[in-house]
């Protein structure tokens, strides 16, 4: 693992952001598209191309773009998952993860429960207030293949359910044998999602935005996916809403002496384990444990089925900063703004205050970021690629939306009329002004 000494060199260096996109393309996927497509397109082009066309010819095209990207042929399951597909994936999951899922599920619930009760809430005070209504329709994304992401249904589809959205939709890509995988269902069910959709990529983003013969279009799309389900997400805002656009996991561990190198590794390889794009770093003020770390994290790897993903994710953007003081090692978080960020420190809730930046906080050895993975409460699709700086975790808030309410009585139009008037005038609208005085003269035509 690298070790980096001093703030400067590591802003240089390890917390320098890089961006990931279309030079991370695997040669395999650029011949997939040159091969659909006739011709070699960047990213940004094909899912132009992918959007337009499911807006021309809906089912068709999506269908069409699972087989030929995503190679879903013969077998491949019906584009809308029937209750009785989903009611058959209980029986097809391991004994007691149904059981746990539910677990995960109520924890999630609760902790958006008590979100929702302390976020905005409507109200009228001298005739002006706001009123707050949950969206009515809601796309949301859930990926992985390879590998499957139950947890990530319960993560985006509770908090819709809890602020009060009228009809969930998840979209998510079909295992290899054509069907979206029965754990998915199973959490699905769990969440109560209303309507399950089998197809992923940019494919399912636009079908989500705009709607076909057999998928609802939906208010707002949420939920992490790859970089063609980012830039999908992107190209359709405006026409629909988005939570945020997701990249690649990232961790900074923020550690002292006191800290535990054994477990410093865990936390860092947690995220590693996610993808070779992952960043995992630590900044600390003792170089002993940062040489410790290192070490830990060898021994580790070699324990981890996913070992060369976790290795590949530190060897391009992982490593450790010596710095000289707890207070620069928090100036470091908080300018790289991490979605997790872990406080391994002989006093975690001392730092707790200087945190700034961050998409999750996760205080004390105790607290594992991976329990939030899990089991927390909060969801774990937070803000990523520096957007902590001002963008917040999925929650009940990503689901509401605030109408004004303007209700004054006659006292309230004599002391706000006259200035609103004014104001208008000034910047040559005439009919604003009129509409107002004509009130205030009690009906007068001029």
């Amino acid at each position: 693992m690298r070790i980096i000494y001093g703030i400067n060199e590591a802003r240089r260096t390890l917390f320098a952001r890089r961006p990931v996109g279309s030079g991370d393309l695997p040669p395999a996927v650029r011949a997939r598209i040159a091969d659909v497509f006739g011709e070699a397109l960047e990213p940004e082009a094909v899912v132009r191309r992918i959007v337009a066309d499911v807006r021309a010819r809906g089912d068709a095209a999506v269908t069409y773009y699972n087989a030929a990207l995503d190679g879903l042929t013969s077998g491949a399951g019906a584009l809308i998952v029937s209750k009785d597909e989903i009611a058959a994936a209980y029986g097809k999951v391991e004994d007691g993860l149904a059981e746990t899922l539910r677990f995960a599920a109520d924890r999630i619930r609760r902790y958006h429960e008590q979100q929702r009760a302390h976020a905005a809430t409507t109200f009228m005070e001298g005739g002006i207030g706001q009123l707050v209504r949950p969206l009515e329709r809601v796309g949301v994304y859930v990926p992985g293949t390879a590998v499957v992401y139950p947890s990530s249904v319960l993560m985006t589809a509770l908090p819709a359910r809890v602020a009060g959205v009228g009809e969930v939709i998840m979209a998510s890509p079909a295992g290899p044998d054509g069907h979206v995988s029965p754990i998915k269902l199973v959490a699905a069910d769990v969440a109560g999602v209303d309507v399950v959709v089998n197809a992923g990529g940019a494919q399912a983003v636009a079908a989500l935005a705009y709607g076909t013969a057999s998928v609802p279009a939906v208010d707002k799309i949420c939920g992490p996916g790859g970089l063609f389900v980012t830039l999908a997400k992107r190209a359709v805002y405006g026409d629909v809403g988005i939570d945020s656009l997701y990249g690649p996991s990232e961790t900074i561990v923020v550690a002292d002496d006191s800290a535990d190198p054994m477990l410093c590794a865990a936390d860092m390889l947690a995220q590693a384990e996610h993808d070779e794009l992952a960043t995992p770093l630590l900044v600390t003020t003792s170089a002993a444990l940062a040489e410790a770390v290192g070490w830990e994290v060898e021994r580790q790897l070699a324990l981890l089925p996913r070992a060369a993903v976790a290795r590949a994710a530190f060897d391009a953007r992982g490593g450790a900063a010596v710095v000289a003081t707890l207070e620069e090692a928090m100036t470091l978080a908080n300018e790289y703004a991490a979605e997790h960020l872990c406080l391994l420190l002989r006093d975690p809730q001392a730092a707790l205050p200087l945190v700034r930046n961050a998409g999750g906080v996760f205080v004390g050895e105790i607290s594992p970021e991976s329990l939030g993975d899990y089991t927390a409460g909060p969801s774990h699709v937070m803000p990523t690629g520096g957007s902590a700086r001002f963008a917040s975790p999925l929650g009940v808030h990503d689901f509401l939306k605030v109408t004004s309410v303007v209700g004054v009585d006659a006292a309230g139009l004599r002391a706000n009329g006259p200035a609103a008037a004014r104001l208008a005038r000034y910047e040559g609208f005439v009919a604003h002004a009129r509409s107002i005085e004509l009130r205030l003269e009690g009906g007068e035509r001029p």
